[in-house]
């Protein structure tokens, strides 16, 4: 029994070798593998972009909304009957167009009676100061001077009242102008909220119809308060370029300029609030409309660009790969301005004309040797050129006509 457990014991010991020297065996092999995957003359295929001298544009980007340059109420400043409504709904009228027509009979009636009333007043005048000559041309021989001063004091009274009958016709006269309602502003009309036929009185909340104009047109947006002071140091040279886009950003609707910048800053978000005109000539905008603004701050001048996604982050700086004229990838570190729409402006780390790698980086290391779009593409076209490979049946047959 004891030679049986003996036995047993050296069988274990031999097969936990022959598994020992398997596993080492395996782990050699696979060292050889991962050396022959990073042999340096390996190609690794990436593609790049090169570096530019451009104009770079710097913008602001926000959300607005758009609203109506100027918006009226329009409403009634009589009583009386609607005889005529001379507008459509969604019109676009012109300042002194027609809107309403109330009935002007009353205020007409009332401005005749004025003018009658000024007219009595007026011969009432003439006749005392007829008599006053009279009285004044007898003297006191034919009549006190307490009758001389009375008719005096009449004559001063009815000129009162002529200037009071003038005050009347000038408020009839008003009365008058106001049964006509005319547009105040240019503008494209609203919903109508009164019909011909029905009585309209001055105090009347709802009003006529509400006009907006919208040539031109206001957007109002907000920058944070940081931005401010390039805002107004950029303002000084000149009104700054607006756009508006659709909310998604993809479809441009108009293009304006600044207009207002706000007395205040926002306490609550940290913001301030902007005013963009636009001429709206095609209507694009429309009050309430959610849009996207940009907002030119400034140009930077023969700077050198790059795409973003060349840049990459790296521990404590940003890098780029750069592809040298061997074709080995060089890692440099990057000085980065401004980052916008997909492009870098780099201040330091590239030069114009280098290209830098925009994908495919993740398998670079410095020294790598890269493979480029255009090498791929020439060893294509040189596979195409080969002369194809004749088939078994093509061969077979070319043997027996030798034969």
């Amino acid at each position: 029994m004891s030679r049986s457990r003996a036995r047993t014991f050296i069988w274990l010991i031999i097969l936990a070798g022959l598994a020992g020297g398997g596993y080492w065996a395996w782990q050699q092999h696979r060292g050889h593998t991962e050396t022959a995957q990073k042999k340096p003359d390996e190609r690794v295929p990436v593609s790049v972009a090169t570096a530019e001298i451009k104009n770079f544009p710097v913008y602001l980007d926000s959300l607005g909304q758009a609203q109506a340059w100027n918006t009226v109420t329009v409403r009634s400043r009589v009583d009386g009957e609607i005889t005529k409504v001379a507008f459509d709904e969604g019109q676009f009228v012109k300042a002194g167009d027609l809107l309403i027509q109330i009935d002007p009979r009353p205020y007409q009636a009332a401005l005749d009676q004025a003018v009658a009333k000024k007219s009595q007043d007026e011969a009432n005048l003439s006749n005392l100061k007829r008599d006053l000559e009279r009285f004044e041309k007898v003297g006191t021989l034919a009549t006190t001077q307490q009758q001389i001063d009375t008719q005096r004091s009449s004559i001063t009274q009815q000129e009162s009242l002529i200037k009071a009958d003038v005050g009347a016709i000038a408020n009839t006269q008003v009365q008058v102008v106001y049964t006509t309602i005319k547009a105040p502003i240019s503008g494209r009309v609203g919903f109508r909220l009164v019909d011909q036929g029905n009585i309209i009185h001055a105090g009347d909340t709802g009003g006529v119809a509400t006009i907006a104009q919208i040539q031109p047109i206001a957007v109002i947006f907000t920058e944070p308060e940081e931005k401010l002071p390039h805002i107004l140091d950029e303002l000084k040279h000149g009104p700054l370029p607006v756009t508006a886009f659709t909310s998604d950003g993809k479809q441009e609707l108009a293009k304006g300029e600044l207009s207002l910048v706000d007395n205040q800053v926002d306490t609550t978000t940290g913001s301030i609030k902007l005013k963009g005109k636009f001429t709206n000539e095609q209507t694009t905008l429309w009050p309430g409309l959610t849009v996207v603004t940009r907002l030119l701050i400034r140009t930077e001048k023969n700077v050198v660009v790059i795409p973003d996604a060349a840049v990459q982050r790296g521990p404590d700086k940003l890098f780029a790969y750069v592809v040298g004229p061997d074709k080995k990838a060089e890692r440099r570190d990057l000085v980065v301005g401004e980052i916008q729409d997909g492009q870098a402006v780099i201040k330091s780390g590239v030069k114009a004309g280098e290209q830098v790698v925009t994908s495919g980086y993740y398998r670079l290391e410095p020294g790598s040797t890269v493979d480029l779009p255009d090498d791929q593409k020439k060893k294509d076209q040189k596979e195409n050129q080969k002369p194809p490979r004749a088939t078994a049946s093509e061969s077979k047959r070319t043997v027996l006509e030798a034969e």
